[in-house]
């Protein structure tokens, strides 16, 4: 279990024992009360147990305190649909990942998304999503899933033609030059970018080595409708639902955005990166 998903369970357990305390009831009375074990309410308290609403529903009316229900569920969702390791989501291997962003995109309209070091799934060729699949299925000893996994990816990008949807891509330009792959993968993964340089619902912008970057290396996000912000690095992902939250990384995108190139001189780019190929094979 990740360390930030711990401590966070360990921090909501702390404010449930402080409700306990502050109501002058004792571990075994709440129990009685809920007509829970005991042991339950101590692994509540002691973050060793994850509570649902209904726990912390009962919690929050059993200790007196039924107005401390929207923030002890408030605690929760940031626990538990904020942080997302990826241990803990291959454990279902990598297909059952892609289902679940599928899932996603169907409810999003509009999609903005920067990625520092990789194609976008949306716009990945099969051989290189195999290639990426394949490696990240090593470093994290996922089930070795990743046909499945392809065929999810590619059968995902259907969605792209549906013209009632927006999708707007931003690359580092680092990323196009990232070898993931073989060479030849690579090349003819920067060919299906140029394909997508044309003006239409989806939209390809090269983000220059030498524009000023203004978010961490290594973090890519995608904001879907302006109220839900994916952002991901190679240990984790988390889904920020908070107005603030997503407010932050729209900023970030639209900085990110004037700095982007597009058309002709995002054609130049790639063109430089396959130059940058040619050496090596």
């Amino acid at each position: 279990m990740s360390t930030d998903f711990q401590q966070a369970r360990v921090s909501l357990g702390a404010r449930l024992r402080e409700l306990r305390t502050e109501g002058g009831i004792t571990g075994r009375e709440l129990a009685d009360r809920l007509e829970w074990g005991q042991s339950k309410v101590s692994k509540l308290e002691n973050g060793k147990q994850t509570p649902t609403v209904a726990d912390l529903t009962a919690w929050a009316e059993g200790t007196g305190n039924p107005g401390a229900t929207g923030e002890l569920v408030g605690r929760l969702r940031g626990l538990e649909t904020q942080y997302r390791s990826w241990r803990r989501q291959l454990a279902g291997g990598y297909r059952a990942v892609q289902e679940a962003h599928w899932a996603q995109a169907q409810k999003t309209h509009s999609r903005r998304s920067f990625d520092p070091s990789l194609i976008p799934g949306l716009l990945q060729t099969a051989d290189y999503a195999r290639s990426v699949l394949t490696r990240y299925s090593t470093i994290h000893t996922a089930p070795r899933d990743v046909e499945a996994a392809v065929q999810a990816r590619m059968g995902r990008q259907d969605i792209l033609t549906d013209q009632s949807r927006s999708f707007h891509f931003l690359v580092w330009e680092g990323a196009l030059r990232a070898r993931p792959c073989p060479p030849a993968v690579l090349s003819a993964q920067l060919d299906r970018i140029v394909g997508r340089l044309a003006p239409g619902n989806v939209r390809v912008g090269i983000v220059p080595f030498e524009a000023d970057m203004n978010v961490p290396a290594g973090v890519g996000f995608s904001v879907h409708d302006d109220n839900l912000v994916i952002t991901e690095t190679w240990h984790a992902e988390m889904w920020l639902d908070d107005p603030e939250d997503v407010a932050l990384h729209v900023r970030a995108w639209e900085a990110l955005e004037r700095n982007a190139l597009y058309g002709a001189e995002a054609h130049r780019a790639l063109m430089r990166a396959k130059q940058f190929l040619s050496p090596r094979e």
